[in-house]
């Protein structure tokens, strides 16, 4: 079993990170539990005991008995368990003995863990965060520990249920009984709550005769810019803006139709004198990225919802949540997890969702089949960013390389004109002057201060750099240090 990922001197210079922390052999271990518990909650990590947070080797050799306490906290002191790895390694101390380093593996978990006291951590940059209340139940649900859409919908009954939309379903699936049948005996659509029944959030959402009026947000806003990217002000470049709403199935629908009207469609020649005429995107992979975002989007994020945003070269699905379970964007394409399972289940009759996170490796197969780049996904706060981009952006890609190739070539061709000036020594103005410039400042900037770092060149006044009478001259085995 190896752990080690870094050396031992990376782990005394490097900063704390998302994936890595040090803490000294002297930390209590209910103390310990905190990162440990933030690794767990977020994406794993390594913890290095006995190297001190400022960098300074102290090893593990002599709190041996803290050490022990320390190897328990998986156990003692974090609710559920957490299954570690260690590893002791050898190491020379900041005092110049022998020592040893114990490393503890932290596993990414699917579990919500919490320490003896409640308190849930989660890893963000190189702290263990605090999770407040809510922030701790939003952690939940993003795992699959608690799935909200069963938590019951305060103020709801099963009368703001429209019975004909469960009816049409229970056809669809081909459940035989009665549609309230349907909604009392499957799913735990009906919650009871302190001695009253109020209906799940899947519920209101798939069936609820007005979903918005319990889940404001839970609707998708389209907007289409002109160009490439957002302007405000005099310069706000919007020029189309609809918000769809309804229960789940509308919203796939409505939203779908409506970004189709506005995918444009490029007719051209084919190979065999024919006219081919093809969308900007392939429809199954800007379809997929809208019902994913409704389908998979947190419902317990009320201040915001679903934004699919399109600019000329573009498109962009904003999606509120993190990424569900443990899925992570270096690992999504293997890994797959429904944070609404009820949401999913009935998009999956309707086939707009795909069996084990299939249409993820299809969207990248027809951005490739298409010569277009592939998606695009990041994450900020809890918020998903998926992107598509169109031939467009790739010919805007390539014109954007062209140019810093001229630019770099550009400068290559100054700094060589200057090398060869400077064989003998010269100030800055009279490199200025032999470019055919002006702006002595510029070249310097540009040019003279890049090559004087390479060590192409050297000052001949090195112990006073702005002097007025500063020279620069090219670098050779005889004029290092040299000062005239």
């Amino acid at each position: 079993m190896d752990l080690i990922t870094m050396t031992i001197e990376e782990m005394r210079m490097t900063m704390e990170k998302q994936l890595f922390d040090r803490k000294s052999a002297r930390i209590e271990a209910t103390a310990i539990a905190a990162p440990m518990i933030a690794f767990a909650n977020a994406d794993g990590g390594l913890l290095a005991l006995g190297i001190e947070d400022n960098g300074e080797v102290t090893g593990i050799d002599d709190y041996l008995k803290n050490v022990n306490e320390i190897l328990r906290a998986p156990i003692d002191f974090c609710q559920p368990s957490i299954m570690v790895e260690t590893e002791i390694i050898d190491c020379t101390d900041s005092r110049g003995r022998e020592n040893h380093i114990l490393l503890i593996k932290i596993p990414q978990s699917s579990e919500l863990h919490a320490n003896h006291r409640d308190e849930v951590f989660l890893r963000v940059g190189d702290k263990s965060k605090k999770l407040t209340f809510d922030e701790g139940l939003q952690l939940m649900y993003a795992k699959g520990a608690r799935y909200y859409e069963n938590e019951p919908v305060y103020g709801s009954t099963i009368d703001d249920i429209d019975m004909a939309v469960v009816e049409e379903y229970c056809h669809k699936i081909g459940y035989r009984k009665s549609p309230q049948e349907y909604i009392k005996q499957n799913k735990k659509f009906i919650v009871d709550v302190n001695g009253r029944q109020e209906m799940s959030g899947a519920a209101i959402l798939l069936f609820g005769r007005n979903p918005q009026l319990f889940f404001e947000r839970a609707r998708v806003r389209f907007i289409k810019y002109e160009g490439t990217e957002v302007k405000v002000g005099a310069d706000m470049n919007v020029v189309k803006d609809r918000i769809f709403e309804g229960r789940i199935l509308d919203l796939v629908e409505t939203t779908i139709d409506f970004v189709r009207s506005q995918i444009k469609e490029y007719t051209y020649l084919g190979p065999d004198a024919g006219f081919v005429t093809e969308p900007e995107y392939p429809e199954f992979v800007w379809k997929e990225i809208i019902v994913n975002a409704i389908a998979h989007r947190d419902y317990s994020i009320k201040g915001t919802d679903i934004q699919i945003k399109m600019f000329d070269d573009h498109i962009t699905v904003e999606s509120p949540g993190r990424l569900p379970g443990i899925v992570r964007l270096d690992n999504m394409r293997e890994i797959h997890f429904s944070r609404n399972p009820k949401i999913a289940s009935l998009l999956l009759e309707y086939e707009y969702v795909r069996e084990f996170g299939e249409g993820i490796d299809r969207m990248y197969f027809e951005m490739e089949q298409a010569g277009l780049p592939e998606p695009e996904y990041r994450t900020e706060a809890f918020m998903v960013y998926a992107t598509i981009k169109n031939k467009k952006a790739m010919i805007a890609s390539k014109t954007d390389n062209t140019q810093d190739s001229t630019q770099d070539n550009t400068q290559d061709n100054t700094q060589d004109k200057i090398l060869e000036y400077c064989k003998t020594p010269r100030s800055k103005n009279e490199i200025t002057a032999f470019l055919g410039y002006k702006d002595a400042k510029n070249i310097a900037k540009n040019h003279i201060k890049p090559l004087v770092r390479s060590g192409k060149l050297v000052m001949t006044i090195p112990d006073k750099p702005n002097s007025k009478n500063q020279k620069y001259v090219v670098r050779n085995g005889n004029n290092i240090g040299v000062s005239k």
